[in-house]
């Protein structure tokens, strides 16, 4: 490089660092160190000379704060670490309850930290290192949107960390009530709330809009690559403020007494109130009397284990983890009266009680049916037909009797499960707080089962719905999952009103085609219980690509090899063993693998398929004719030995553009990425493994 050359380099280095600076000490300290107009001044310099000299605009240039006027899209990311949501208490003994029972499992004196529950958006930064290189919504916990470009506009976050270090930060995006208030009386149609104008922020196309709103950020949970050196979460914290992040200061720290909880957080380096548990239930009436005087909008309060290899060992649910509990300010209100309770039998035979109310408006809907969970919940609310209820939707979304406000006039006592199944008669059992019919074949059981099994997220067999479903129990041909796959619907549906030929000919073919299913699909199809679609991925992801792995560890009750498995806890896995291990589920495992059903993680043509991308690492932009959504294409690569991944860097190969392709291919094009466009890669696909013999049977060469 010439001195030239150098002299504008040095320059834009010497400035961005200096911006650094500035900008961490007026929006993470809150502390200026210059007046704005030096600021201004110094911005512009930098902004200029990037334009001027653009191979010198870096990725962690502090111009990246105003934004770009260039459209973009939000692709489809999945997730590297967990991103669950969180169990919910509706009172301050409720949470106690939660720590004295953690404490209790754990076998061990625990800290418990609790934290303002900041009512904004779930964001995950995730940083190789040092670099912020990703910004993804929450989503569905599995996969969320790239709003990387939009995030950058957050002057609070940092684009460059301090250390080289690769790992993944959640926090909460916000809007201050004072902004909200000022930009909403500008809207044509105002916003609700500031959490409504945040969450429309974060999806505007273009960064330059993001960046004239002033969002915030509060940081409360990192994920490093190698976390064992980190024993508890005030440590955790500590490191992300050093960091550069702005973490909420408003924490506190309960352990057996308080001077154990001061000094743990004067050894974090943190500042928060420290107590014994006896002042958990003070603190929290304290935090609820001062939320209206917050700058920011919370909606609860977090509590949650601090000491991080016990976390571990507690593990996660399906939907959230087991070592963390939200408290949950208030819910939506209303009063009804109780006109029946209907029982439900479940897939697992498990009885459940329904409320049905006279119809109410909660929460901006009609609320008419409430689950009442098990006996005991009834009997805690001494909860009678007749009665008139408190009725809330809690979290804002499941309805919920809160309590009994009047009795009934007529006398009636508190409501009692029925003593026989309400479908089938069989008498019913109670295991633990539940109550379940045995009989494996009560037709409402069998309804249940089959209606999971060929549900959209199960085996996705759209042609055999409800009411089909319904028909075939009726007429006994249809008495577990297996059956699906054996009966001959053309005799047996031939003479029912409402099965034509057409309709016949859509279910056989859906049937079959349920064949070509992922093994982890059909191992969620099964329906153990709290075994869902995320830890059928951390099996295969883990190793476990088999059935038959899977039965040997339930016959051996290897509990060690599956707990190993990172978020999959002890009670995980022994309800998976468990399910495994029922007689009625074997023999359901061996029906279906006797009738085709993939029991290996493997795609089903896959030895017909050549291996075109083998090496190869793929990304994608724009949108596609044959591809809606476009990672179906990235499925395809996946299926032919490429590697994908959502963003262009140096390791890309091959970027699979389409219409609208937006920065993506202009960072592919100056790093030398392959541009294939959708007539080429549809051309790719139809690439087939010849056959061993082909030269022969042909006399020719095939390419």
């Amino acid at each position: 490089m010439s001195e030239r050359e150098n002299t504008p380099l040095l320059e834009v280095q010497s400035l961005s660092e200096l911006l650094r600076m500035y900008q961490k000490a007026y929006y993470v300290d809150n502390h200026p160190l210059v007046s704005d107009l030096e600021y201004d001044k110094l911005f512009d310099r930098l902004q200029y000379l990037e334009n001027e000299h653009p191979q010198f605009r870096f990725p962690d240039s502090p111009t990246l704060r105003i934004g770009s006027d260039l459209s973009s899209d939000f692709p489809e990311v999945t997730h590297t670490i967990p991103v669950l949501s969180l169990d919910k208490a509706y009172s301050s003994s409720a949470v106690v309850s939660w720590i004295q029972k953690t404490e209790s499992k754990s076998g061990q004196a625990l800290g418990f930290v609790i934290e303002e529950k900041i009512d904004g958006i779930s964001i995950v930064l995730y940083y190789e290192k040092g670099l912020l290189v990703r910004a993804v919504t929450r989503g569905n916990g599995l996969v969320g949107n790239d709003v990387t470009s939009n995030i950058k506009t957050i002057a609070s976050i940092p684009l460059r960390l301090p250390e080289d270090v690769t790992l993944a930060v959640r926090g909460e995006v916000y809007l201050p009530k004072q902004e909200f208030e000022k930009l909403n009386k500008k809207m044509d149609i105002p916003y609700a709330n500031p959490r409504n104008l945040a969450a429309g922020t974060i999806r505007r196309i273009k960064s330059s809009e993001v960046a004239k709103v002033p969002l915030q950020m509060f940081v409360y949970e990192g994920f490093w690559d190698d976390d064992s050196h980190f024993q508890d979460h005030l440590t955790i914290l500590s490191t992300l403020s050093s960091y550069g992040f702005r973490t909420n200061p408003t924490i506190a720290l309960f352990c057996k007494t308080e001077k154990e909880a001061l000094e743990k957080l004067r050894a974090a380096g943190l500042e928060g109130f420290g107590g014994s548990f006896d002042a958990i239930a003070s603190y929290v009436e304290m935090r609820t009397d001062k939320r209206a005087s917050l700058a920011y909008e919370i909606d609860g309060l977090v509590a949650k284990v601090n000491e991080i290899s016990v976390r571990e060992s507690l593990g996660y649910t399906e939907h959230h983890p087991r070592w963390a509990i939200a408290y949950k300010f208030e819910s939506p209100q209303a009063v009804t009266v109780v006109e029946k309770i209907d029982v439900q039998v479940g897939r697992t035979g498990r009885i459940t009680p329904v409320a049905r109310v006279k119809p109410v408006s909660v929460g901006g809907s009609t609320v008419s049916n409430i689950t009442l969970h098990n006996q005991d919940y009834i009997n805690m609310l001494e909860l009678s037909l007749g009665d008139t209820v408190e009725i809330s939707k809690r979290g804002d979304v499941i309805p919920a009797v809160e309590r009994v406000i009047e009795k009934n006039e007529v006398g009636q006592g508190v409501y009692q499960l029925p003593s026989t199944c309400p479908c089938c008669g069989t008498s019913l059992q109670v295991k633990g707080a539940h109550t379940f019919c045995p009989n494996l074949s009560c037709p409402d059981q069998v309804r249940a089962r089959v209606e999971f099994f060929v549900g959209k997220d199960q085996m996705d067999i759209a042609s055999l719905g409800p009411e089909s479903v319904g028909v075939l129990i009726d007429l006994g041909a249809l008495k577990d999952v297996d059956d699906i796959y054996t009966i001959d619907y053309t005799k047996v549906l031939a003479d029912q009103p409402g099965f034509g030929e057409k309709k016949i000919k859509a279910i056989m073919e859906g049937v079959e085609k349920s064949k070509e299913q992922r093994f982890s699909r059909v191992l969620v199809s099964l329906g153990i219980s709290e075994f869902g679609k995320k830890a059928a991925e951390l099996l295969v992801t883990s190793g476990i690509k088999s059935m038959d792995q899977l039965l040997e560890i339930a016959s051996k009750e290897d509990i060690d090899t599956l707990v190993s498995i990172k978020q999959i806890g002890p009670k995980s896995a022994q309800l998976l063993i468990d399910g495994l291990n029922d007689p009625a589920m074997l023999r359901r495992i061996e029906a279906l693998r006797n009738v085709g059903l993939q029991f290996e993680e493997k795609s089903k043509g896959e030895n017909t398929l050549l291996q075109v991308f083998a090496d190869q690492v793929w990304c994608v932009t724009g949108s596609f004719e044959h591809f809606n959504p476009r990672s179906l294409a990235m499925e395809e690569v996946q299926k032919r030995g490429g590697r994908t991944v959502s963003s262009i860097t140096g390791k890309t190969t091959h970027l699979l553009a389409g219409s609208g392709a937006g920065s993506k291919l202009d960072q592919a094009t100056k790093l030398g990425v392959q541009v294939v466009r959708e007539p080429e890669f549809m051309d790719l696909l139809l690439e087939e493994k010849p056959r061993e013999n082909k030269q022969e049977m042909q006399g020719e060469f095939s390419f």
